[in-house]
């Protein structure tokens, strides 16, 4: 099996000869990115249990509260890109540290807004610093772990964080919400990342930059606004309909704006997205696996969180506690995967039966009923589904990372959470109306009750894990058929001041 870098990039053996800056404290560095990465993954669901305590303390509209979610997304997902490739002109450090700072303050602003518009600014800020934290946090990641014997681990311990954060969030979010108060899910990022700025201050090394290219002014336009429009328009679907002229003006406009980004890059001397970076086979496919694991992770947490609190009268903090059998299937997942099963079967097969596991787990939940046990109906999916979702995210985590030059880390990994993001956008609004139009056509066609209108509910949550499973099926004959089947190289190592 033949594993090459990118523009010549130095053998791994090279780069971790000495032992120096970030490398020699390197499981230490992981400590500090992971928290880093728990609090952005936690951010992404924490607050939506909090949403409705924060409508009735802050008096905004049902139609608003949308915007609370929508303003941290659209910033995040549009500027992703942008935030990575400045942390490889700038340096991860700086960007990574810089990410901290502006994450905290804007959740302190979010904690202590006393109106809607003043939280949706926080929020909006709180994406825009994470656009750069995100990227930076697994690019160091990347040129950190270079060696090939400790780079599989170091990658499933951050996926096992990436991966459980959402869930644990859920928790977290009604711990805070029933024991204090909303304010809280935003204070307590504050507490994550002083942990994270401690450590990034004392052991991150500076890097050496060389050379400082010029940012491609055209693609970053581009491209933010194209990744700003579609976000936008599946976001605009949940209010109005897939034929809606803003809509449709948002949705289309992304896409010409993508193509034009695409042509830009072709021919720019110093490009945003240097394309080779996805024309790898190994690279592109696992993008594509990200993509569709965010597409399926969304009707995971939004949807079987309704049901747990809405059909079967879960509170919000039971329902945190009925998502931590899949957060152990995740972290064992994550964790035992790169080790015991990536060496001997590959990538591709890893990635492929990940999917048709979580695919499996998923389709154990479309039999929920109103009558259904947390034991018997509820766990055996969740666990199936943390099984899968470990083994993919951890895989394609180190294969959209493969064999990337330094320079180019950080815009692969802002390329993954990008993936990540417009999936679960895309998912979001495919979603919500497979969801009513379940709903709809059972209320249609049984007697009017409060029975009917429960089991109506049953059925559109049920639908939308049933396109869960379906999405999961897709993603693993996409990854079969574009995967290649050979050894994942590591990145390139970042050269460092020497102290």
């Amino acid at each position: 099996m033949s594993t090459t870098f990118d523009r010549k990039a130095p053998a791994p053996g090279a780069t971790d000869s000495g032992r120096r800056g970030s490398h020699a404290v390197r499981w230490w560095v992981l400590v500090v990115l992971g928290t880093a990465q728990l609090m952005v993954t936690l951010d992404a669901t924490v607050v939506n249990i909090a949403l409705p305590a924060a409508q009735h303390d802050l008096g905004f509209s049902d139609g608003s509260r949308q915007w609370v979610i929508t303003g941290y997304a659209l910033a995040f997902g549009s500027l992703l890109l942008l935030g990575g490739r400045l942390g490889d002109l700038f340096g991860r450090r700086t960007t990574f540290v810089t990410g901290l700072i502006g994450f905290a303050g804007a959740s302190v602003v979010g904690g202590a807004a006393t109106s809607f518009d003043i939280l949706v600014a926080a929020r909006v800020a709180q994406g825009l610093f994470a656009a750069l934290l995100a990227p930076a946090a697994l690019s160091l990641l990347s040129v950190t772990f270079t060696d090939p014997s400790e780079r599989p681990k170091a990658f499933g311990i951050f996926s096992a964080l990436s991966g459980a954060g959402a869930a644990v969030g859920l928790l977290l979010g009604g711990m805070l919400t029933e024991w204090t108060s909303w304010r809280w899910v935003m204070y307590v990022n504050v507490v994550f990342a002083a942990v994270a700025l401690l450590g990034a201050l004392l052991l991150l090394a500076k890097p050496a930059i060389t050379e400082r290219p010029s940012i491609d002014i055209p693609g970053t336009l581009a491209v933010s606004a194209g990744l700003f429009a579609i976000v936008y328009g599946f976001a605009h679907v949940e209010s109005t309909s897939w034929t809606d002229p803003v809509t449709l003006a948002f949705l289309i406009g992304g896409v010409v704006l993508l193509a034009v980004f695409v042509w830009l890059e072709s021919r720019a001397a110093h490009p945003l997205l240097p394309l080779r970076l996805v024309l790898d086979r190994t690279r592109g496919g696992s993008f594509l696996a990200v993509f569709v694991l965010g597409m399926g992770m969304f009707s995971i947490f939004l949807f079987l969180t309704y049901y747990l609190e809405a059909s079967i009268g879960y509170s919000p903090i039971e329902a945190g506690l009925a998502f931590l059998p899949m957060v152990a299937g995740i972290v064992a997942s994550s964790t035992t995967t790169p080790s015991l099963l990536l060496p001997r079967v590959g990538p591709k097969i890893v990635i492929t039966a990940g999917f048709l596991v979580a695919a499996s787990g998923m389709a154990l939940l479309t039999r929920l009923t109103l009558d259904s046990t947390y034991v018997a109906h509820i766990m055996p999916g969740m666990i199936l589904l943390g099984l899968g979702i470990g083994a993919v995210m951890t895989t394609a985590f180190q294969g959209a990372t493969s064999g990337i030059h330094h320079e180019d880390s950080g815009v692969a990994s802002a390329l993954i959470n990008t993936s990540q993001q417009v999936g679960g956008s895309i998912s979001t609004a495919l979603l919500t109306t497979v969801a009513s139009s379940a709903a709809t056509d059972y209320l249609s066609s049984h007697k009017p009750s409060a029975l009917t209108a429960a089991q109506a509910g049953v059925e559109s949550y049920t639908a939308t894990l049933a396109w869960g499973s379906g999405i999961f099926v897709v993603g693993a004959v996409l990854s079969a058929f574009l995967i290649p089947n050979r050894a994942l190289a590591p990145s390139e190592g970042e050269p460092v001041i020497a102290h």
